[in-house]
């Protein structure tokens, strides 16, 4: 059986591939569309005998229509991290659509071995992923709008405040009713799936956990399929210290690492905030190594990393959270 190799540099109208079989490479441009793209993978489809490997970075909503239209072949397919390439380079000099493709092309052939295939999301995850990728730019405006009331402090001396202050609150309100409809939509797509339904329940019992969280879990699991181990999803989450040494003269104290999905880290923090607060096991783990003289961030990393291994807990043992501590 010989194979083939594709690799597909994604941009918003077109992509860029490259096609490596019997050694030699062959390269074309398509639209960003599924019709295209079903035209394209068909032609590779019919041929018998063959492994065919399908690789592409990981670049959000640009990735959909491929995605779309390879759900109705069987090859294999990698959807890898950007940084992952990058950093398996090298030494490089120059750019462009044609080069990244061959790169990523070349990566795969060495790679596919090493490197968890693609499957295709659920229509519920799917959806999940979109409205909450709709959800976080809204957040994003508001905040921006949020931060400008401050500015319009040092326009009160030529009247333009109270005009300009009105319709930055018009636009939060109305930002505001948009996020609300988008999470009422949210709301409604989990209610109707059993699975993710019980899945967020037992999630939210958690000290901390609220439904950002556990939407967001949800979406990057793929309600716990994609990444069903708890020390996978901490370091996915960037909550895993590593050690840092050299030799015997260079030896620094383990921290986290840069390369981590930080928007999930912000809302695991949140959640540690959070659960601190309430009166739980991780208030008493967080007063005890206060107490102990540890660092406040190192204890909170500690918690998150709690709280990851709570809600896989939980999923496991189809259960639910259970406070223990007794508040006298």
């Amino acid at each position: 059986m010989k194979n083939i190799f594709i690799g597909i540099d994604i941009s918003s109208k077109t992509l860029d591939l490259c096609i490596k079989k019997d050694g030699q490479v062959a390269y074309s441009t398509i639209g960003n569309t599924i019709k295209e793209c079903d035209k394209f993978f068909k032609k590779y489809a019919a041929i018998k005998d063959a492994a065919i490997y399908v690789a592409m970075e990981n670049t959000g909503r640009y990735n959909y229509n491929l995605y779309e239209a390879l759900e109705g072949f069987s090859f294999l397919v990698y959807v890898i991290n950007p940084i992952h390439i990058k950093k398996s380079l090298g030494l490089v000099r120059g750019k462009n659509d044609r080069i990244d493709a061959e790169r990523i092309t070349l990566f795969i052939e060495k790679n596919h071995m090493d490197l968890p295939q693609w499957k295709p999301s659920t229509e519920s995850i799917k959806q999940l992923k979109v409205l909450q990728a709709e959800r976080k730019y809204r957040v994003k405006i508001k905040s921006g709008l949020l931060r400008q009331r401050s500015d319009y402090k040092v326009m009160n001396a030529n009247g333009m405040d109270k005009e300009l202050l009105k319709l930055n609150e018009s636009l939060i309100r109305n930002i505001d009713a948009q996020i609300s409809k988008i999470e009422a939509k949210i709301q409604f797509i989990i209610g109707n799936d059993e699975r993710l339904r019980e899945q967020v329940n037992r999630i939210r019992t958690i000290p901390g956990v609220g439904k950002v969280l556990a939407w967001m879990v949800l979406s990057k699991t793929e309600g716990f399929t994609k990444i069903d181990n708890p020390r996978r999803m901490a370091c996915f989450a960037g909550v895993v210290p590593f050690e840092h040494q050299s030799g015997t003269s260079l030896k620094y104290r383990p921290r986290v690492s840069i390369f981590a999905d930080k928007e999930l880290k912000k809302v695991l923090h949140l959640a540690a905030m959070s659960a601190i607060r309430l009166e739980n096991d991780l208030r008493v783990y967080y007063l005890r190594k206060i107490e102990e003289g540890k660092n406040k961030m190192s204890i909170l990393n500690a918690i998150r990393n709690k709280i990851i291994h709570r809600i896989f807990a939980l999923i496991k043992n189809q259960t639910f959270y259970k406070n223990d501590l007794v508040v006298s």
